[in-house]
């Protein structure tokens, strides 16, 4: 490169060195394109069974025994409630769009496709009548809690599978769901927190300012869009509408109170300390 631009002006040598450069660019993304993986074939109905059946399983996900009771659980839904679920699971091959001809997908189909070759291994292709029922935030939860890398490696592929289609079934035949039943523990335990610091913050506002005063209800109540935001939107809404158990609520409830006395009364305990001392 320094040959190059001996003798030259530097104006030459600045495009002589971008130009190398973009040489160099462009044989890298040849040869990359040219040792990709080999991309999916779709419209392949080669892959797909010769008899009709709800559960096509090319990544071999499920057990014999899972799936056969996954076809009756999934045939005996479809004939009780008109609803059509359907899985597919692949890891290197796929029959892409020749799967909708197959099932015959129509608006009041979903179609669980899990792949193990991405992070998250679970998509979901939902008919337009599901969405009244279920929106677009209900399957993006699905997605996120039961399709991670972290719950298949505890639980395992097949439990993403037939958890997932269990919270659909079971929104299906309520009348539809906003949010995915159930409370995980890591989703609890986010919802504690927030309950203690809004505790924490009301506490704290609510300390007497001046002699003779117990309460600070008025610094209270400017401090409660904040105090309420992370007690009742993040400690007690996500509870309520995923659970009816009382046993988180009545945990959060007392979490916030602990929380609230314990700030309340720290200018007690730090006066009590330096009396000490």
């Amino acid at each position: 490169m320094v040959e190059i631009c001996i003798n030259k002006p530097m104006r030459h040598c600045f495009w002589r060195r971008i130009l190398v450069y973009l040489a160099v660019l462009v044989m890298a993304g040849s040869i990359w394109v040219a040792h990709s993986p080999r991309a999916y074939a779709y419209d392949d109905p080669s892959l797909l069974p010769d008899i009709p059946t709800p559960v096509v399983d090319l990544a071999k996900s499920l057990s014999s025994a899972q799936e056969e009771n996954l076809i009756r659980e999934l045939e005996k839904f479809e004939a009780e409630t008109g609803w059509k679920l359907r899985v597919l699971t692949q890891y290197d091959r796929t029959p892409g769009r020749a799967v909708k001809d197959f099932w015959g997908l129509d608006e009041k189909s979903v179609l669980l496709v899990a792949d193990a070759s991405g992070g998250n291994i679970l998509n979901f292709n939902v008919g337009d009548a599901v969405y009244k029922f279920l929106p677009r935030t209900f399957w993006v939860e699905l997605q996120t809690r039961f399709g991670n890398l972290y719950f298949v490696r505890e639980q395992g592929e097949d439990q993403a599978i037939l958890q997932s289609l269990r919270s659909i079934e079971t929104c299906l035949r309520q009348g539809g769901c906003r949010v995915v039943p159930g409370l995980p523990k890591e989703q609890w335990i986010l919802t504690l927190v927030t309950s203690v610091i809004g505790g924490v913050v009301c506490g704290f506002a609510a300390q007497p300012r001046r002699e003779g005063q117990v309460i600070a209800w008025q610094w209270a109540l400017i401090f409660s869009p904040l105090w309420g935001i992370l007690f009742i939107a993040f400690g007690i809404g996500p509870v309520i509408s995923r659970t009816s158990d009382w046993l988180p609520l009545i945990r959060n409830i007392s979490g916030f109170l602990i929380g609230a006395l314990v700030a309340y009364l720290s200018p007690v305990f730090s006066r009590s300390s330096v009396s000490k001392t």
